[in-house]
């Protein structure tokens, strides 16, 4: 396939990770890619200097909370590479707390990048994508955008706000041909739970059993967890190869439990309190 007709994937937070591991994999496609990250000096082994691979990669640095570098990194991609097929909302960071003993400016911090950054991202590559009548947004969200943990309230928030927002997106972008999928893994071999992950320590007594018990197994886990950020990368191009994508890829078995779970829960309420729901309309409201 000739360079000029292969995919473009521009994929956000590529230092470590889900986000590295996937620019590899787009790489041996021979596929085009802008890989980005606040550090760019943590690209530099993504492809060997003067390479096919490095002629096929633009290294952009950006901070998805600011605007003027967004602008910037979708410019660079359209004057590289003409388009944007592929975009990936992967930039972002864990934080646990217990609810009562969140921090505020790390909760804001959180949001910034999660939310509002991805929000932004996919505001600036759009346009692209609707002039031309198609495109795929990958949103990476987490197992906790669709089950929340102890420990992890603020954290989940920021995913299930991404997770309510891609359905909207989906059904807005989709008449033009744009596909929108939540990527929600579960526990994985990436720095989340390492150097990449804020903690506000507990310290109520109270909560010793559930966020302080979770927030030290997390910590405990890192780099022994199942998920192998190389088959999730091999994951995420699989569907996006497909003519009908997922809405939403879980990934790992843990991850497919817990939603699978959460959702059968989520089902059972529901129909247990159909009758009461149900008697909150008007009498008349369905003549």
């Amino acid at each position: 396939m000739p360079t000029s007709t292969t995919p473009v994937w521009f994929i956000t937070g590529c230092s470590t990770g889900f986000g590295k591991e996937l620019v590899r994999a787009v790489l041996e496609r021979g596929w085009r890619c802008v890989a980005t990250a606040r550090n760019v000096a943590s690209l530099a082994d993504l492809a060997e200097p003067g390479s096919d691979a490095d002629a096929r990669l633009a290294r952009v640095k950006l901070d998805v909370t600011d605007a003027a570098q967004i602008a910037a990194a979708v410019e660079t991609a359209q004057q590289r590479f003409g388009a944007i097929d592929v975009l990936v909302n992967n930039a972002g960071y864990g934080y646990q707390s217990s609810v009562e003993e969140g921090d505020e400016a790390e909760i804001r911090a959180q949001f910034d990048a999660n939310v509002f950054g991805l929000f932004a991202m996919t505001r600036a590559v759009l346009p692209g994508m609707r002039e031309r009548r198609k495109g795929h947004v990958l949103n990476i969200t987490s197992v906790a955008g669709i089950a929340g943990f102890p420990g992890s309230g603020y954290y989940a928030a920021s995913k299930h706000a991404v997770e309510g927002w891609s359905d909207s997106l989906a059904t807005e972008a989709g008449p033009l041909g744009i596909r929108v999928t939540c990527v929600e893994p579960g526990p994985f071999r990436t720095d989340w739970a390492g150097r990449s992950l804020r903690q506000t320590p507990n310290r109520i007594a109270d909560y010793a059993d559930t966020a302080g018990k979770r927030m030290q197994a997390t910590a405990q886990n890192s780099g022994h967890q199942a998920g192998d950020p190389v088959r999730a990368a091999q994951a995420m191009i699989r569907i996006t190869e497909t003519d009908q994508p997922p809405r939403h890829l879980v990934l790992g078995a843990f991850g497919v439990d817990a939603v699978s779970k959460r959702l059968h829960s989520a089902l059972a309420d529901i129909e247990a309190w159909r009758d009461t729901s149900v008697g909150a309309d008007f009498p008349d409201s369905g003549k």
